[in-house]
């Protein structure tokens, strides 16, 4: 039994010795810690104090706080407003304009008023041609009667071709008409320009060019976006409206127009502005709703205000069927005035004769292309000298 008793001690005293020889080992050894996975955090400002001497000199070095190193703000920039050309150079320019696209109709005239015989087979021809350019039917007869009155009967006192002609289709043209637009109202209540047609005449292109030279001639403007059932027109008009430095009251899309227009004259009025002009959604002349629907918007309007112009847009290219939209439009909300876009197309001169005699509402904008600056009052001398070429 004592040999076992010897073999417990030894084991005991080998345990013991290997117990010390590990717990040494292990003071002489500093702990490694751990890396932790890697995850973004965000370190506040107060939180820096907290980090481990090895850590807090890794930090840059500020020479000043963030906070004490000025702001600076920059000024919002001033939009820069468009100024347009003046009324006679916008004239000049769309005579220039006029000659090259409408010169064809005077030109033929004069060629044919310049023959040595003027027998019946040239009157005829000048008929023709007359009608070809859209004058109408009755306004043809009168200006042929009226040049062979003056041509074969008078003779020579009646001048030379070309004056004669011109002074018959200045006759024709009708310059007495009133052609100034309404653009204050009474009372001190703003004025209120209703803007008509069907999509694609060039209605809010319009809009916007009005309200251009409005602002130009330092009239305080509001635009009524009331075709809401584009948005392409509202956005449209919200673009003139930055331009010119206008506001522009718009709806949702869907909205009834009749509301926007209301809200528009409303806000003009407490405003005080001088003219508020709104865009109407484009009706086809056929469809009767739709016509109902713009004089809606029209009593709607009168509520608050007295509507001073209902300006008809027609493009120019559309002919006789120009003239058909113009009675319908006419019997609906009473129209006052003609805009002619596209007169710089293949647009023929005579639908300005055609759509006055039919209506008897003065042409008093005439548009010849999409620059901001293609639109001018009409006026029947320059018109007809482009003619003429």
């Amino acid at each position: 039994m004592e040999w076992l008793y010897l073999v417990i001690g030894i084991a005991v005293l080998a345990v013991v010795a290997l117990a010390g020889l590990v717990t040494s080992r292990t003071r002489r050894t500093p702990r490694r810690t751990e890396p932790t996975p890697s995850t973004p955090t965000t370190t506040r400002p107060a939180e820096r104090e907290a980090l481990p001497p090895t850590l807090e000199s890794d930090l840059p070095v500020l020479d000043e706080p963030l906070l004490d190193e000025p702001v600076v703000v920059e000024p919002a920039p001033v939009p820069v407003r468009e100024k347009p050309e003046s009324t006679r150079s916008r004239l000049a320019r769309l005579r220039e304009r006029l000659a090259g696209s409408q010169g064809g109709l005077g030109r033929g005239l004069l060629a044919l008023l310049s023959r040595d015989r003027l027998d019946e087979d040239t009157w005829e021809s000048i008929e023709d041609l007359l009608l070809t350019a859209d004058i109408g039917v009755a306004p043809t007869q009168q200006v042929v009667d009226n040049l062979r009155t003056r041509l074969r009967v008078d003779g020579a006192e009646a001048g030379d071709p070309r004056s004669v002609l011109r002074d018959e289709l200045i006759a024709l043209v009708d310059p007495t008409m009133d052609r100034r637009l309404q653009v204050t109202g009474d009372d001190g209540k703003p004025g209120v320009v209703l803007v008509v047609g069907v999509n694609g005449a060039g209605k809010t292109t319009t809009v916007g060019k009005i309200a251009r030279i409005l602002v130009a001639e330092d009239h305080s403007v509001t635009l009524g976006a009331a075709d809401t059932f584009r948005a392409a027109a509202v956005e449209q008009l919200a673009t003139w409206g930055e331009r010119v430095g206008v506001e522009v009251v718009r709806g949702a899309e869907g909205t009834d127009p009749a509301s926007v227009a209301f809200e528009a004259v409303k806000q003009g009025v407490e405003q005080g502005v001088d003219t508020v002009i709104v865009d109407t959604a484009g009706r086809l002349q056929n469809k009767q709703g739709l016509m109902d629907e713009l004089g809606k918007v029209k009593r709607v309007i009168e509520k608050q205000a007295r509507v001073t112009e209902v300006l008809l847009v027609l493009d120019a290219t559309t002919g006789q069927n120009g003239l058909i939209q113009a009675r319908v439009f006419r019997e609906a909300v009473d129209v006052t005035g003609i805009v002619l876009t596209k007169l710089d197309g293949s647009a023929k001169g005579g639908i300005v004769v055609a759509v006055q005699s039919e209506l008897g509402v003065p042409v008093k904008l005439v548009g010849l292309g999409e620059g901001p600056d293609d639109l001018a009052p009409f006026d029947a001398a320059a018109f007809v000298d482009a003619l003429l070429g």
